[in-house]
């Protein structure tokens, strides 16, 4: 069962979009959660907010999980071993979006926010093995366990930490197109006006060249640890 979209007339409120409405894209969520490259997970320790950037694994298949790599040590880590609630933010950066006006210059973006705990029952060795190559072969698509790199070993799993975040609330938003201004509209108007596509065109490479790409270690790949 997916997050479910919250009611705006509930309190309290987290995952409800109140600018913009009609960039609501919330029904996109779990497709832009597979996109995405790098989680923004924000928290409170002893009365200050704290956000730390972190590689995440997610498929929508499993829709109500997140998972979060890390050092086992890491301050967040620790945090979510207490139970206690993070919110967490992905952006896909899609476009730089300039105008004839100052004002209207924007980006054209897709982005989810959600929020949860850590999962009661947290994955074991071999879930977590697989978890960490389906998270592999998201980032790069086509590398294979055994054949493009040496598979994480049960001691490099112990060694670090993949931590299953129940998702309970999420909402989606999305920009896209050019700029909305009056000016931009007017092509009398001085000035130009357009859009710079920010397409991650690396992750789409054909397979010729994935294969000629460095093999690397698997425990080493996703192992920022904060």
């Amino acid at each position: 069962m997916s997050p479910k979209r919250f009611d705006a007339s509930t309190f309290p409120v987290h995952a409800v979009i109140h600018g913009h409405p009609e960039r609501d894209r919330t029904d996109e969520a779990p497709q832009i959660l597979e996109r995405g490259i790098v989680a923004h997970v924000a928290f409170v320790e002893g009365g200050r907010p704290v956000v730390i950037p972190m590689t995440y694994q997610f498929s929508a298949a499993e829709p109500h999980r997140l998972y979060l790599h890390g050092g086992k040590n890491g301050r967040l880590m620790k945090h979510l071993a207490t139970g206690a609630p993070v919110s967490v933010g992905v952006t896909i950066a899609d476009g730089l979006v300039y105008s004839k006006t100052a004002l209207d210059h924007s980006v054209n973006y897709r982005s989810v926010v959600l929020f949860g705990r850590a999962a009661a029952n947290q994955p074991g060795l071999a879930e977590r093995r697989r978890i960490l190559e389906e998270m592999i072969a998201r980032y790069f698509p086509g590398r294979t366990a055994g054949v493009d790199y040496e598979p994480a070993s049960d001691a490099h799993l112990e060694a670090t930490a993949l931590i299953a975040l129940e998702i309970r609330e999420w909402s989606a938003k999305m920009r896209e197109g050019g700029p909305n201004g009056d000016a931009d509209r007017d092509p009398a108007r001085p000035g130009t006006a357009g859009v710079i596509s920010l397409h991650p065109e690396v992750r789409a490479a054909p397979a010729q060249q994935r294969r000629d790409a460095p093999r690397m270690r698997a425990a080493g790949l996703v192992g920022a640890r904060w």
